[in-house]
């Protein structure tokens, strides 16, 4: 842990250690399942079983959305082993939505691991997102026909509502490309939009649990806010890594703590004049994140982190179980940066 995370004191150390375990525990047997269901489907093109096998097997390692499930489904009183069937199938349809924002993106390599983007090209990646997709709502429909009807209409409603939010939001996400005048404000509308994705995982949980509405609402925000800290936290790593910027200013848009310090110092030429270049070397991005922590982006990406936070732990208050464990899952996405 020490190596890992070299920042952290022994108490947050601890903290990520525990989070960590409860990850193997709830969402270890989720994903070997979502793994099997994938290995055993047919294949002859030796490519696409390639590419599938890879991301499946190597690439995709997601423990925190079937444990997210397991444990919001106990929290409001019921059976945590009632998620599996649902867990399995909703691994699969978001690793299918992280190969398509690397296409969209073309994002080549992330967390210094290539993408099936960039190992295999775009054709396959996109095959490899639509088969995950195709066996995810085969398997969802499965989960849903053995409960009863008007529980599994209402999963359908909530993961259609809230994946189609996330879909919308990452349309307009492709509007920011090559802008220097984003607002924060403007962002953080999108950023609220996309943790959808951790919403539709909460709320799941909540109605296979037979929570009360209260309850339902209250994991349902705790899922929001949880959504935008694994966001906003992915945009400061995004920031601090000069690869991952240089990607951000060629592919995609500003990371958050750059677009807040553009939107206080936009009238800097010298600024400006940098993020336009074609070739920014390696010391130019140095200089850049060296300008953007001393202009406070990074201290108001931090400071949304922990306001978030504060929003998720509110939501707690109507919830009888598990208290501990949602309160350590929030913390330790806050502080593993």
């Amino acid at each position: 842990m020490k190596k890992e995370y070299p920042y952290l004191d022994t108490q947050q150390e601890k903290l990520i250690e525990e989070i960590q375990k409860l990850m193997e525990e709830r969402g270890r047997k989720p994903l070997e399942m979502a793994r099997k269901a994938v290995l055993e489907e047919k294949i002859e093109c030796k490519e696409a079983k390639e590419a599938l096998h890879y991301f499946i097997t190597e690439y995709w390692h997601d423990l925190a959305r079937p444990t997210l499930l397991s444990i919001c489904c106990e929290a409001v009183g019921g059976d945590p082993n009632a998620t599996i069937p649902f867990a399995v199938p909703l691994s699969l349809i978001s690793g299918a939505l992280d190969i398509h924002d690397d296409i969209i993106d073309q994002s080549k390599t992330k967390h210094g691991r290539p993408t099936v983007y960039g190992k295999y090209g775009k054709e396959i990646a996109l095959l490899t997102a639509d088969a995950l997709l195709f066996k995810g709502f085969t398997l969802l429909q499965e989960a849903c026909m053995k409960i009863p009807k008007r529980k599994a209409l209402k999963i359908m409603k909530t993961i259609k509502d809230m994946f189609y939010e996330l879909g919308d939001a990452e349309a307009q996400e492709l509007k920011l490309r090559g802008r220097l005048d984003i607002t924060p404000e403007e962002y953080l509308r999108i950023i609220e939009k996309k943790a959808a994705d951790v919403e539709a995982h909460t709320r799941t949980a909540a109605i296979i649990g037979n929570a009360t509405k209260k309850e339902e609402d209250s994991l349902g925000k705790y899922g929001r806010s949880l959504g935008k800290i694994i966001i906003i936290r992915d945009e400061i790593i995004d920031a601090l890594n000069t690869r991952e910027l240089k990607h951000r200013i060629k592919r995609e848009h500003l990371p958050l703590p750059v677009i807040y310090v553009m939107a206080n110092e936009s009238k800097k030429p010298p600024f400006n004049e940098v993020l336009l270049r074609k070739n920014i070397s390696e010391n130019l991005l140095k200089e850049l994140n060296k300008k953007v922590s001393e202009l406070g982006g990074f201290k108001y990406t931090y400071n949304l982190i922990e306001k978030f936070a504060n929003c998720g732990l509110q939501m707690l208050k109507e919830i009888t179980f598990k208290k501990v464990e949602l309160k350590n899952f929030l913390k330790a996405f806050t502080i593993a940066i």
